[in-house]
């Protein structure tokens, strides 16, 4: 693509060629294992380092390197952030996949590619522009190691990027020399990679493409941060001393993002002991088992895992609930069932972890929408769990935990003070005449604990996961067993009012339709919204961040002729709980349904919602005269 060819092209095909900044997707297709992950990450740094809004989503294989792997960077000053259908610029770097990756352009797209070889005829699109770069060759003379030759690839397409969407070049060779700072024979080959795509664009190339950047403002004082980060460090700041996990996708980096920092933030000034354990179990059952006995003895413990997982710790969940423990539960959800597809994202554990495990029980869930949310939910669910005495579970995803997004710093107060609950001292067993641990002295269903050894004679020493009485006696006596069962529901009723409520935005009287999301849902709903305004689509919304639901929800959908209830699953999960748990009209509740795996975009819930819309304009057969 010489120089003016790009206005050339746009003519022919009919196409406008005028200039935009900061607005667009673009998709690096890469194999796995080929060194890719730092290049990539380094254009979109480089981007936000320029003050401009970005997503990035990496979307690899669950299996070994060799495979297809694709990184997608979403740039939008205007910060519509969730993932969206179609992508602007491709660089294809995958033989395998070219012609997938070709089809995704949207028409009037970039092509950037390495001609070194000749793309195939079959695969040449009229409506969109090829931009090839001879990489291989460029590399061929210029470096003589193979292994360089292979890695620097992925280099040198981002050095033509730097040319030909207007990169600051200085920003790149700044992060190459911080990337590799006391390692100075890194430093200068891989900037020299760059500069040969950079070069090579500038003289050849029609550089700056029209689609472009340019510095701003917009990202202000923000940060990039994974969601398994966030939750890691607000566990940390919650006063979790105890970790226990088993290695799964997509939630390891959590527990291992908790152990790197408990080296750093959980140390005694005095002896310089790590005041905190993270303890690799040899599978999930062992990893609730611990959090459940490190609880018991007056720890704050949590366990991170992924669908599976629950699954596999269902039974140890039923005995927290049931002999009334604390333990916190991160569940990472990934595309199931069973492997599924374990690098996927989905929504799909909702109905699993809230009513995990057999016989009648109900969790707790915090569903964040953020980072921000996460570290702030992960230390809430500490403080949660000790205050109702029973496992929390904080539902995030694939999309929110691994993906890096922006959020504003996260900010922790020195004067807040953990919510340990009802736990008794010595001195108060002292003062009782007779301890009940399952008394409902206050009428919240929430009974009064103590730590094992905080009194010689009293107090709760052991528990069991059987019936028994209100001072903790088996028994199997019907009206025992149920009268207990009724004290958890009236606790259940308290948890309406400890959960994050919902986060409703409507007008002052109320529309006749309205829309229910959760999790990472959130981050391409402004954007959807917006294009439903546009075709005269109005509607009032509710983001639900909580289980059990509070009376709001319920409001919100009985104020309204119909709400879309957005789902990443196939089942429609909330759909379901929502009608499980309150007094609802299934036909008001509309099905917004994606699992294929990608995170849900801004069109899809657009088109789903449009469409509906659409049906109901169109008119009854009976209308139709012949």
């Amino acid at each position: 693509m010489g120089h003016g060819e790009v206005r050339d092209l746009y003519a022919a095909a009919g196409l406008v060629s005028a200039v935009s900044y900061n607005d667009f997707v673009i998709k690096f297709a890469n194999v796995n294992g080929s060194g890719s992950a730092s290049a990539n990450g380094l254009f979109a740094k480089a981007l936000f380092r320029m003050g401009i809004p970005v997503a990035l989503r990496n979307i690899f294989p669950s299996n070994i390197e060799g495979l297809p792997t694709w990184f997608e960077v979403r740039v939008s000053e205007q910060e519509y952030l969730g993932r969206r259908e179609g992508v602007d610029i491709m660089v294809a770097m995958n033989a395998q996949t070219y012609r997938e990756d070709i089809e995704s352009l949207r028409p009037g797209g970039f092509l950037v590619y390495d001609n070194s070889k000749p793309l195939a005829r079959e695969l040449e699109r009229p409506d969109i522009i090829d931009v090839g770069i001879p990489i291989a060759s460029l590399l061929l003379t210029e470096f003589h190691d193979l292994k360089q030759r292979q890695l620097f690839k992925n280099i040198v397409y981002v050095g033509a990027l730097s040319a030909l969407l207007d990169v600051d070049f200085t920003i790149l060779t700044g992060m190459v020399s911080d990337q590799y700072k006391g390692k100075d024979a890194l430093i200068r080959p891989n900037i020299h990679a760059l500069e040969l795509g950079r070069q090579y664009a500038q003289d050849y190339l029609d550089a700056p493409l029209p689609i472009r950047v340019r510095a701003t403002d917009a990202v202000g004082d923000r940060i990039m941060i994974d969601g398994n980060t966030a939750a890691a460090l607000g566990c940390i700041y919650g006063g979790a001393t105890v970790a226990a996990w088993y290695p799964i996708t997509p939630s390891s980096s959590m527990a291992e993002t908790f152990e790197r920092y408990v080296d750093q933030l959980r140390i005694d000034p005095e002896s310089g002991n790590k005041k905190g354990v993270v303890i690799q179990a040899e599978d999930e059952l062992s990893a609730i088992g611990i959090v459940i006995g490190a609880a018991w003895n007056g720890a704050r413990a949590f366990t991170s895992t992924s669908g599976p997982g629950v699954s596999l710790m269902g039974e140890f969940l039923g005995l927290a609930y049931f002999a009334e423990i604390p333990a916190v539960l991160f569940d990472i959800q990934r595309a199931g069932p069973s492997t599924g597809m374990p690098t996927r994202t989905q929504q799909g554990d909702l109905l699993s972890v809230a009513y995990a495990s057999h016989g009648d029980t109900k969790h707790p869930i915090l569903i964040p929408g953020s980072p921000l949310e996460c570290f702030e939910f992960a230390a809430e669910a500490l403080d949660l769990a000790d205050q109702l005495q029973t496992p929390v579970v904080v539902l995030s995803d694939l999309e929110l935990g691994m993906n890096e997004h922006l959020s504003p710093p996260l900010v922790w107060d020195d004067a807040r003070k953990y919510e340990r609950g009802k736990v008794l001292t010595a001195e108060e067993l002292d003062s009782m005449e007779r301890f009940g641990r399952y008394l409902d002295v206050d009428g919240d269903g929430i009974g009064y604990r103590t730590y094992p050894g905080t009194h010689p004679d009293k107090g709760a020493f052991f528990t069991r996961g059987t019936s028994r009485d209100e001072y903790a006696q088996y028994t199997e006596a019907p009206e025992a067993y149920t009268a207990n069962m009724d004290r958890l529901l009236k606790k259940w009723e308290t948890a309406k009012k400890l959960v994050p409520q919902p986060e409703i935005i409507q007008s002052t009287m109320p529309r006749d339709y309205g829309v229910i999301y959760y999790g990472s849902s959130d981050m391409p709903m402004g954007e959807a919204l917006e294009r439903l305004e546009e075709e005269g689509i109005e509607l009032d919304q509710m983001r639900i961040r909580g289980f059990p639901f509070a009376p709001e929800v319920f409001e919100f959908i009985r104020r309204r002729q119909q709400v879309f209830v957005i789902d990443q699953n196939r089942d429609a999960q909330m759909r379901m709980l929502l009608i499980n748990e309150g007094d609802v009209e299934p036909a008001k509740l509309v099905s917004v349904r994606y699992y294929g795996g990608l995170s849900i975009s801004a069109d899809f819930i657009a088109d789903q919602i449009s469409a509906h819309f659409e049906g109901l304009r169109r008119p009854r057969l009976s209308e139709v005269k012949p």
